[in-house]
């Protein structure tokens, strides 16, 4: 794997971009890499936001610039992917009733499957937390099997309640709060993924994996 590139990006950050091809290897090294900026603790560096395929470094102009925390973020690298092993794996419970997945059936015909079909293949799949996107706690889920991927909607839903469970493409994610989308629906998720912990506010870590078990509604 090629060394990443770096661009300054207005006054106070630097992008570094290890591909423009989204896959887990190259989400694996910016977590091993977003690790290691974060343990070397770089002088005037005050975040670091973890994507897909790259990550901003944010800084204080005031104690440092883009030369010198592109000259820090060199001398961690290379980096190794960050192995499954070193992860955390989370269990969250999902329920596929009709009234929590309105969009499963059109799932399932889109598939040419079965919606006990589309289920089975939703709940055994294991998914990996790519990176948070742009509401609280919308963490895109990579994984989604070949068999029930569909793309998005044309026309996007308003007022979709926190919990839903959605697949777009090869991404899963979960509501976090009331919100449009224009993803498949076809679930219903009792998990806390914003946690109200400053410490750790959101239950993921990008890395992670995730599955999901099925519950009855009055398991919710």
């Amino acid at each position: 794997m090629s060394l990443p590139t770096f661009k300054p990006v207005a006054e106070q950050a630097v992008l570094v971009e290890f591909g423009t091809s989204i896959s887990d290897d190259v989400n694996r090294l910016v977590v091993a890499l977003d690790r290691s900026i974060i343990e070397a603790s770089i002088d005037g560096v005050s975040e670091v936001v973890p994507a897909l395929v790259n990550l901003l470094v944010i800084f204080d102009p005031l104690i440092t610039d883009h030369t010198l925390v592109e000259a820090a973020i060199r001398d961690l690298l290379p980096v190794t992917p960050v192995s499954d092993a070193a992860t955390k794996h989370h269990t969250l419970d999902i329920c596929y009733d009709a009234e929590f997945a309105p969009d499963l059936d059109d799932v399932a015909k889109a598939c040419g499957m079965s919606t006990d079909d589309v289920i089975a293949a939703h709940s055994s799949a294991t998914f990996r937390v790519g990176m948070y996107g742009f509401a609280p706690g919308y963490a895109y889920l990579a994984g989604v099997p070949d068999a029930i991927q569909v793309p998005r909607k044309t026309t996007p839903l308003r007022d979709i309640p926190a919990g839903r469970v959605m697949i777009a493409g090869p991404q899963c994610l979960c509501t976090t709060l009331i919100m449009p989308t224009g993803w498949s629906i076809i679930g219903q998720t009792s998990a806390k993924i914003m946690t109200a912990d400053p410490d750790k506010p959101f239950l993921f870590d990008v890395g992670d994996s995730v599955s999901f078990n099925r519950i009855r509604r009055e398991d919710l």
